[in-house]
Formats: structure tokens, C-alpha cells, sequence
């Protein structure tokens, strides 16, 4: 069975949205560890090797602003889409307390076999998707844990990350955002902007796109419904807060 390091939805949409989905899956290639990294299924199943609930918001997003959407098909274990090659964080060997077997003795020939296997690939499609129109809106989704090991609970709902100062489709959804009276809204929360060769970075804050990331905590999407209901709640705000720029 042939591997494919990426999942494609709706390519032919014409639409100046593109939503990404970089932590879309726990799944480790069969060319990995013959397709386990060595954890048992109650640690693939935490946020340390995907972002639960982030793909099924992304497909409904997708499909309410009738946009192409991306999602990577590996774990962030196995290697993280979102960071820089060049990242320390790019190759986990141990993940909010959990240590991962599969990685301990990942050496710099491995960290490049799962470059070649599963980053670049989905990169360069990513890339491609990004550049197939001149007035691209990218828009990264993801979700996080209510709380980290030995770490106080996250009161945000959802976040919105971003970094001056290419970052004014980001500042307008913070403001849609805040104007509904049932959300806790965290800017740059709960983590601050981007880094160096991650995924808005590379194809958004480089080309100098219109952008945005979506972090929404994972107990709030936990089923399918809920995920939809956010899509859907999310685009029209996108498609305002778009609007709002002039961009």
C-alpha cells in the first residue's frame, strides 16, 4: 500500500481560502517503526501526538467557505510539520512528560529519512496549493490540551496567534471574536506568534500572504458536532474579518 505523507479536500474550489491542517493525524508510517513509535494507544491518543478535534473543524470549515483544504497524514511525533527543519523540537523525544521509545535513538540520518518521507512532501504540496492562485488566504487550524502536566487550566476558548507586523486578518478575527459575549479569546495565547520556518512562516509570512492560526481547546471539539459547529461558526467571521482588512 503506497503511503501518502498528505490528504487533499475540494483542490478544484475556487476560492482564495486555503485551509491547512498541520496536525491533522496520529498515524505513523508503516516505513516508521513498522507503523508505532513504541507508545501504547492511551499516549497516541493525547495532544502529544496530534491536535484532537483540529481536522474535523478544518474539513467544516473547508466546506462553509468552499475552500481547498490540506492535512498532513503522520504524527507530530513522528516529525513536526510546524516547526523549521532546523527546530529542536522538530524530532520529540520526550513530550509533556511522556517519553517516546521510538524516538530515543533517532539519530541525524533518521530525522532526515522522515524529512524526506513525510515534511517536504507535505510542504511542497502545501506550497504548490498556496501558490495555484495570486490572492491566497491561508489559514492554519489547530487545537490544544485544557492543560499541560503540572500546568494550570487554559481558560481561552479559542486563540488566535500571530506576529507583527504582517498580522492584520489575525487582529480583525481577535476582534470578531471578542465581540461574541460567550468566548474567552486569547491573543497570542496559548502560545505567542510563530517560529522560524513553521508552516505561516514559510508560506504565508515569507510570501507575504493574508493569514491566520486558529487554536481551539480540544474539550470544546471533542465530537463531530461540536466541530462542525465551530467551522461553521468561524467562516463567516474569517469572511468578515477578511473584509474588515481590505486585503
Amino acid at each position: 500500500m503506497t503511503y501518502h505523507a498528505f490528504h487533499i479536500t475540494g483542490e478544484a474550489r475556487d476560492s482564495r481560502w486555503l485551509i491547512a491542517c498541520d496536525h491533522a493525524t496520529n498515524t505513523v508510517p508503516p516505513q516508521v517503526g513498522g507503523g508505532s513509535l513504541g507508545l501504547p494507544q492511551q499516549e497516541m491518543a493525547r495532544h502529544i501526538a496530534y491536535d484532537p478535534g483540529a481536522v474535523g473543524v478544518a474539513h467544516a470549515l473547508a466546506d462553509a467557505l468552499q475552500a481547498p483544504l490540506i492535512s498532513s497524514n503522520f504524527s507530530r511525533l513522528v516529525i513536526d510539520p510546524n516547526r523549521g527543519e532546523d527546530d529542536p523540537t522538530l524530532f520529540m523525544q520526550l513530550y509533556d512528560g511522556t517519553i517516546i521509545p521510538g524516538n530515543r535513538r533517532g539519530g541525524a540520518d533518521e530525522v532526515e529519512r522522515r524529512l524526506a518521507l513525510c515534511y517536504r512532501p507535505y510542504h511542497a504540496e502545501l506550497g504548490r496549493l498556496a501558490a495555484s492562485r495570486r490572492d491566497t488566504v491561508l489559514v492554519a487550524v489547530h487545537s490544544f490540551t485544557p492543560q499541560l502536566r503540572g500546568r494550570p487550566p487554559r481558560p481561552w476558548q479559542v486563540g488566535v496567534l500571530h506576529s507583527p507586523p504582517h498580522n492584520a486578518l489575525a487582529l480583525a478575527l481577535i476582534a470578531r471574536l471578542r465581540a461574541e459575549a460567550d468566548l474567552c479569546v486569547g491573543d497570542n495565547e496559548p502560545y505567542a506568534g510563530h517560529l522560524p520556518g513553521d508552516t505561516i512562516d514559510r508560506h504565508a509570512l515569507q510570501p507575504r500572504r493574508p493569514h491566520v492560526l486558529i487554536e481551539l481547546r480540544q474539550d470544546l471539539i471533542a465530537d463531530v458536532a461540536a466541530q462542525q459547529d465551530w467551522g461553521r461558526r468561524l467562516a463567516p467571521m474569517l469572511a468578515a474579518a477578511l473584509a474588515d482588512t481590505h486585503l
